[in-house]
């Protein structure tokens, strides 16, 4: 071995190259304070290697890029780890930065002759803070692709080139395939060869002129061996062990629901490292924001920059210090207030809740048989009645209609209601409602339309009031009759069961006894029908036709009271109108 050893040292000199690197002098011994810049190399080493396992899964389209992810995260064999892993790495990144920038103000180590080192060290801060806006984009989810658009719309206001600046950025007029691929080719080829040209400069002009010790020094110089190497890797373990907490607790990093540009995420924030320039750019509105967003962060970083220069006057370190300290304060504070204000806002809240649940939905569909089609996995929200179908009665139904006292999405409208509560709609128990007396008045039922007089609360009021006790039994089949018409979901099971009483119930309705067919047309044509046809009804496709046109002959005709004709208008297209209605019949795929 000793020879081996010995062949590869005549031909590499390593062991002047050790020996140089592991007894550097550490001025006033080993200390903590010295730990931050062995801990961001450590970190930078992860953030590379996971990298390029990463990037062997990674499909950067915006067709497949949250496709490969969702393939890391819960089919990749320890996917979920690995990126884990990377990402919370990044955010330890960050702040371990800002720790290493302190301790040079601190310690001076930015004065003269460690000027350069110390514009290198800004310079790699930045490409950093450069890595985390790029890979925010990359798994291409509400989440990323919201935030991201938000953060570069600020270079559309820069003076003059502003248009010209954004679109060089996004990669044209607006965001898409090429946004993303401009993004990942940042995030993995220019920013980290930036990195490591920069570390490189970085190392080589520290290892130049040595560490500096705060003064005055209280103890004598040491070799970095052994001691510094120690507290080193005890500190680089520690990075690593809560890297690891949050990687475990959290199960890997956040995936929301695919990018999808129609559907604006109201819970869009950077992430928490970039919150203090969210919330700074709120004090400056309308024309103004060119001071928040531009040059007063230029003003900034120019004087921090400068830093060097103010350190070789009398006090020009006391200010650089206080300059350090009321940045980090401030930059604190808006963080703060930016975190307790979105914990006021109920958009935010509902945006935040609204985007869990569609996480978890798109990962429940993606699992399902039918999996992820070649339109790409926003397509399985885009499809999901139960994504879409809240979604569009709240906007195109909820001004009238209730359902289960809220708007579809748990929201109490502004407008009274005055139609129908449409949840269990042609169900047995929304039916029996219907026919009850003391309910077919009210406003979930008849109560605030122009119906709330006429002929069938009548009926119901007079006449089926009055019902023996036999005739009730009768109308309870009657109802599991009408109801069947629909062949819900939720009542496959009673129908199969209740097969008989149906039949009987079919018979009883088109019979004088109950008095159905005087105004109903039911399972044959009745062109003296009056009202609703109840063959079929609330099936998919009864509820498709009259949603599309409820003034017709077979519906309500010139008695449709304000419904729009979503259909006939073109005020829904027809995917719309199907998702509405399945919604409404509860007719969507469930994982078992």
């Amino acid at each position: 071995m000793n020879s081996l050893l010995g062949w590869l040292d005549q031909r590499t000199g390593y062991k002047a190259i050790v020996k140089h690197a592991l007894y550097e002098n550490v001025p006033g011994g080993a200390r903590w304070r010295y730990v931050w810049g062995s801990t961001l190399t450590f970190c930078l080493a992860i953030q590379f290697i996971t990298g390029i396992f990463l990037w062997m899964a990674y499909s950067p389209s915006s067709q497949t890029a949250w496709e490969s992810v969702y393939y890391i995260q819960n089919e990749m064999m320890g996917g979920w780890f690995l990126r884990g892993l990377h990402h919370y790495t990044a955010q330890a990144m960050n702040v371990l930065l800002v720790l290493h920038l302190m301790q040079v103000v601190i310690d001076g180590a930015y004065k003269a002759p460690r000027e350069i080192n110390f514009w290198f060290g800004l310079g790699l801060l930045m490409l950093v803070m450069g890595l985390s806006l790029t890979g925010y984009l990359l798994p291409w989810d509400q989440k990323g692709y919201w935030a991201t658009k938000v953060a570069t719309s600020i270079a559309a206001i820069t003076p003059v080139f502003g248009a010209e600046v954004q679109k060089l950025i996004i990669g044209g007029s607006d965001y898409g395939h090429h946004t993303l691929t401009r993004f990942f080719a940042l995030h993995a080829g220019v920013l980290p060869a930036s990195i490591i040209a920069l570390l490189v400069g970085h190392i080589y002009l520290f290892r130049r002129h040595g560490l500096k010790a705060k003064e005055p020094r209280m103890r004598p110089d040491a070799a970095f061996w052994p001691d510094q190497v120690l507290k080193d890797a005890v500190a680089c373990l520690a990075v690593l062990a809560a890297v690891l907490f949050l990687v475990i607790r959290t199960h890997g990093a956040e995936l929301t629901a695919p990018a999808d540009p129609s559907e604006p995420y109201s819970a869009a924030r950077p992430e928490w490292y970039f919150l203090f320039l969210f919330q700074f750019l709120k004090y400056f509105p309308g024309g103004t924001e060119i001071w928040g967003a531009i040059i007063i962060p230029t003003v900034v970083m120019l004087v921090v920059f400068a830093m060097p220069f103010f350190g070789n006057w009398k006090l020009g370190h006391r200010f650089n210090l206080g300059l350090m300290w009321s940045l980090l304060a401030g930059a604190g504070l808006l963080t703060w207030l930016a975190i307790a204000e979105d914990g006021r806002n109920p958009d935010y809240l509902a945006g935040v809740k609204a985007g869990h649940i569609e996480a978890e939905r798109v990962k429940e569909l993606a699992q399902s048989p039918a999996g992820i089609s070649q339109l790409g996995a926003v397509n399985l929200l885009r499809t999901d009645p139960l994504t879409q179908g809240p979604k569009l009665f709240a906007k195109n139904c909820a001004s009238c209609h209730r359902y289960d006292g809220h708007d579809g999405l748990g929201n109490v409208p502004k407008d009274a209601q005055s139609a129908a509560d449409l949840k269990g709609f042609a169900g047995r128990p929304w039916l029996a409602g219907l026919l009850d007396p003391a309910k077919v008045g009210s406003t979930n039922y008849f109560g605030g339309t122009k119906f709330r007089d006429g002929k069938m609360v009548k009926f119901v009021k007079k006449d089926i009031a009055g019902f023996s006790a036999e005739e009730q039994a009768q109308l309870k089949k009657v109802i599991a009759a009408i109801s069947a018409e629909a062949e819900l979901k939720s009542q496959r099971t009673s129908d199969v069961v209740d097969a008989a009483v149906i039949a009987e119930g079919r018979a009883l309705a088109a019979g004088d006894s109950m008095r159905c067919t005087e105004c109903h047309q039911f399972r044959r044509k009745d062109d003296d029908a009056s009202a609703p046809d109840l063959t079929g009804y609330g099936s998919r496709e009864w509820l498709i036709s009259i949603l599309s046109d409820p003034a017709h002959d077979r519906f309500y005709g010139k008695r449709n009271d304000r419904m729009p004709a979503f259909g006939k208008d073109e005020v829904l297209d027809a995917q719309s109108i199907g998702l509405l209605a399945d919604w409404l019949r509860g007719d969507w795929y469930e994982a078992r």
